[in-house]
């Protein structure tokens, strides 16, 4: 089952207190990177977003953020009173020992450091917002993932048209390439005919079979089609498999790309050589598109 690189998933969660929502965008990317954004102090579970995201995708680039709203409420605003208590005696102490006076000491104790948590730093426990947020998360990934499956049945089926492509081209060079030898023959004797034309020498049979075996042993290409029509076939079956086989998908094309040139480079055949260039135009058009293949 193929699965696309690129998607989107968000997913949403309220209660009377906190609303979350969590958006997830999927790009292109050889291996697995995952970028969180999120508020404090949610940027501090970075790694367990990126754990759970590892259970479901194998790679790309993912693009998580995280929107937060939480509703404050009596426990969240609390004075350090061991603190306070600390700073108060302390100031009396001191203020007794040089005669001066200790009223008003409260609102200037209150801004020492200590005493009052700043607002930004509310001590609601990440572990209890947790199991939420997972659930959120996991619900966003599923949204990923039904996009990502659509996305890869459309590349599926345009990946098998372009392996019933390459099929038909090869098909014609493997009905072509017996012929390579016998032309080269004909054109051979024929030159040779020529040349010897106006000096009266024949030509030897045996000198003139010698050299059409080394062209023929040369440009046989037999075994090349054999290997690129096991690739073909090998493409074909990869894709049922049950994991998306973007890797595998890009070894096999390289292989059936070095294949391809060889056939091209040994073929001394015009036709043939039209037919391979048609096979490496639509492996390109292959290897654009499993780029986007998990």
């Amino acid at each position: 089952m193929l699965l696309s690189m690129t998607g989107y998933g968000e997913a949403r969660w309220q209660s009377e207190q906190l609303t979350l929502s969590i958006e997830l965008r999927a790009l292109n990317n050889r291996y697995l990177k995952v970028s969180v954004r999120a508020p404090d102090p949610y940027h501090l579970l970075e790694a367990e977003f990126e754990k759970v995201i590892r259970r479901q995708i194998k790679r790309g680039t993912i693009q998580l953020q995280l929107r937060c709203e939480r509703l404050s409420v009596a426990q969240d605003f609390r004075i350090n009173a061991v603190a306070l208590t600390s700073y108060v005696q302390q100031i009396r102490a001191v203020a007794a020992q040089h005669g001066l006076p200790s009223d008003h000491l409260l609102s200037q104790v209150l801004a020492l450091p200590g005493v009052v948590p700043e607002s930004g730093s509310l001590t609601f426990k990440l572990h209890d917002d947790w199991p939420i947020i997972e659930k959120v998360l996991v619900e966003a990934l599923g949204n990923l993932g039904v996009m990502r499956q659509e996305e890869g049945r459309a590349m599926g089926q345009e990946l098998l048209g372009f392996r019933d492509t390459i099929a038909a081209h090869l098909d014609v060079i493997r009905k072509k390439s017996p012929q390579v030898a016998t032309a080269f023959r004909d054109r051979l004797l024929e030159r040779v005919r020529g040349l010897l034309k106006a000096v009266d020498v024949e030509i030897d049979r045996d000198d003139l079979i010698r050299e059409v075996s080394i062209f023929a042993e040369r440009s046989d290409i037999a075994e090349e089609v054999v290997r690129l029509a096991t690739h073909l076939d090998h493409f074909r079956e990869i894709m049922k498999d049950e994991e998306s086989p973007g890797r595998k998908l890009e070894f096999l094309t390289q292989e059936m790309f070095r294949e391809a040139n060889t056939i091209g480079s040994k073929a001394s055949d015009v036709d043939i050589s039209r037919e391979v260039v048609e096979i490496k135009g639509t492996l390109e058009k292959i290897r654009e598109l499993i780029q986007n293949v998990e």
